[in-house]
């Protein structure tokens, strides 16, 4: 059977395997020294993660070039170094100050805040490692843009922690959200379409599906956070409430912002009209991020 032919359980559940195996490969072995940082490291990065972006990136590799690209699946895991730093830096006491993470002790509870700062580091630099033996500085780039300060990652955390006890604006919500999680999923569409040669006009199809699921991501994390418990969640549910954060629900209401994550859902399915059935992966990929909170 094919990758194409699997159901879409199964298709994630492939995906996933062949990037922990990647990862596995590439990231040092806990016996490695220095083998505590090495043990923090895999501790958050094989916690049970989706892998959503490096997915995203493999999809949007085949979208352009068909099943088989070489070298995706490696151009893909840094993706997932990057965005699990992020979570290790965001549970930390200093920012978000969060003891639960995909429903187990976070980092810093289990080896120091310490050694979780330098786990995240650690990510983080082995991320442009990964990217840089590729040989293409176009993708060392766009991942370093999507990471950094300008309309980047750290841009959306930074606007998030200094809106935290301002008014909820449509303005200020936006500049966070188009920052701190939707440009690490856009760039995850774009290193895939880059690396598998995409044309122009393809490159802008991709990041506008990306624009959209992006937007669509957080608005369903916001909801979630109000609706599911901990258990659910994997994480400590109420904390955007507890912690005066600027979300789509504080902005618009709880039923805006479902409608708003629907829109977000069509507008990303019109962005793919030009590649046709290779695009049907990224299609079951807006539903499953929207979907959530069904």
């Amino acid at each position: 059977m094919t990758l194409a032919e699997l159901s879409l359980k199964d298709y994630l559940a492939e995906q996933t395997k062949l990037i922990d195996q990647e990862l596995d490969r590439l990231v040092p072995a806990e016996d490695v020294a220095p083998s505590t940082i090495h043990k923090a490291m895999r501790y958050s990065l094989f916690a049970g993660g989706k892998r959503i972006r490096p997915i995203l990136c493999l999809e949007a590799a085949r979208a352009v070039a068909g099943e088989d690209v070489a070298g995706a699946i490696t151009v893909a895991c840094p993706l997932e170094l990057i965005h699990t730093y992020s979570l290790i830096h965001d549970d930390l006491p200093a920012l978000d100050n969060d003891d639960l993470r995909r429903g187990r002790p976070t980092s810093h509870k289990v080896f120091g805040e310490a050694m979780a700062i330098l786990a995240g580091d650690s990510l983080l630099t082995f991320a442009f490692e990964v990217l840089g033996r590729l040989g293409n500085a176009r993708l060392v780039a766009e991942l370093a843009a999507a990471s950094g300060t300008v309309r980047g990652m750290i841009a959306g955390q930074v606007h998030d922690i200094e809106g935290e006890n301002q008014t909820p604006t449509a303005e200020l919500l936006d500049q966070i959200h188009r920052a701190k999680t939707g440009a690490l999923l856009r760039c995850s569409l774009r290193l895939g379409a880059i690396h598998a040669g995409a044309t122009e006009g393809q490159l802008a199809a991709i990041s506008a599906y990306g624009e959209h699921i992006g937007l669509a991501f957080q608005i369903v994390d916001d909801i979630l956070d109000v609706t599911q418990t901990s258990e659910e969640l994997g994480k400590t549910a109420g904390k955007d409430a507890e912690q005066h954060k600027i979300t789509f629900p504080a902005v618009y209401g709880l039923e805006a912002s479902q409608r708003m994550a629907e829109e977000q859902r069509s507008l990303a399915h019109a962005a793919l009209e030009q590649f046709g059935a290779s695009a049907r992966r990224l299609h079951e990929l807006a539903d499953l991020i929207v979907d959530r909170n069904s």
